[in-house]
Formats: structure tokens, sequence, C-alpha cells
């Protein structure tokens, strides 16, 4: 359970911070939500307690988890997607995505700049790559305690992108 306060990531929006609990009702019972504050966006997210899991909301990971995300970063995949059509290959990522693994999270960012590289995205990959790295630069700007460019910057790096 989270506490006003904590930091938290919520796997297709990024980090947040538990702004209150609060109770409403939802079909006719008294339903408790967390609110979240977004970090980046400026919008306010209720989750029902009782679907926290279901949606993959995670505590923000911990500085020593940076190596291994830059490891990711850096990583040049075999990309088996290749051959699949690209809206196959969309489904393929959100579904890692949604997962909320931060690890997951860098490996698609991963495998998509270096596709966007060797060959243009479609238009439903590129803001797919956007959305996966503002939510990991959400994650990473917490951690680090820097802004969200600092945050951008740290990824850029260990991607290699100058």
């Amino acid at each position: 359970m989270f506490s006003v306060g904590d930091k938290v990531v919520y796997p297709m929006h990024g980090a947040a911070l538990v702004e209150s609990v609060e109770e409403r009702v939802y079909e006719e019972k008294p339903t408790q939500y967390l609110v979240l504050s977004m970090l980046i966006g400026n919008m306010k997210v209720r989750i029902p307690l009782c679907n926290m899991e279901k949606v993959g909301l995670r505590p923000i990971i911990p500085k020593t988890k940076l190596k291994s995300i830059k490891k990711v970063l850096e990583t040049e995949f075999d990309n088996n997607y290749k051959s699949i059509t690209w809206n196959r290959r969309f489904t393929i990522y959100i579904d890692k995505m949604k997962s909320g693994d931060v690890m997951d999270l860098a490996e698609v960012i991963s495998i998509l700049e270096r596709q966007d590289r060797q060959k243009k995205l479609s238009t439903g990959e590129r803001r797919l790559l956007a959305n996966a790295r503002q939510i990991l630069a959400s994650e990473i700007m917490i951690v680090n305690n820097s802004s969200l460019d600092a945050a951008e910057k740290w990824i850029d790096s260990a991607l290699n992108i100058t």
C-alpha cells in the first residue's frame, strides 16, 4: 500500500506523487481511490485501491537499478520483430510497457531508437517511442533528483545519441 507523499510509477503515464486517498461512490459502493499527481503533463489520476496491482502501479526504482537500465539502453537487441507487421510489433511494445517493468520499457526504447536510425519508424511507433522515453525520463528525473531535460540527456547518453 502506498501512502500520501510516496513517489510511484503508473506504467503508461510515468512517475507520479501520491497526493491523497479519497473515498467515492462507485456502483453504489464506497470505494477508496489513490489520487496521483503526474509529474509530467499536469494530470491527476484516480486509481481504485483494489485495482492498483491490476494497473501495475509500482514504487520508483532505487538508484542502484540505473546501471542495469543503462546497460539495456546500450544493448543492441536482435530485433526478432522486424518480420512482423508494424501493428503487431506495436502491440508487443505496448504490452511490454503496460507490464510496468522498467527493464521492458528500456528494451522498447532501445529497439525503437535503433530501428529509427536504420529506417524511419511508422507514425504510431514514433509516438510510442516518444511516450516510452517520457515515462522513463519521468522516473529517472525522480531517481536522480534532476530536471526532465537532464533525465532525457541521460537516456540519450546511454543510447549514444548526441
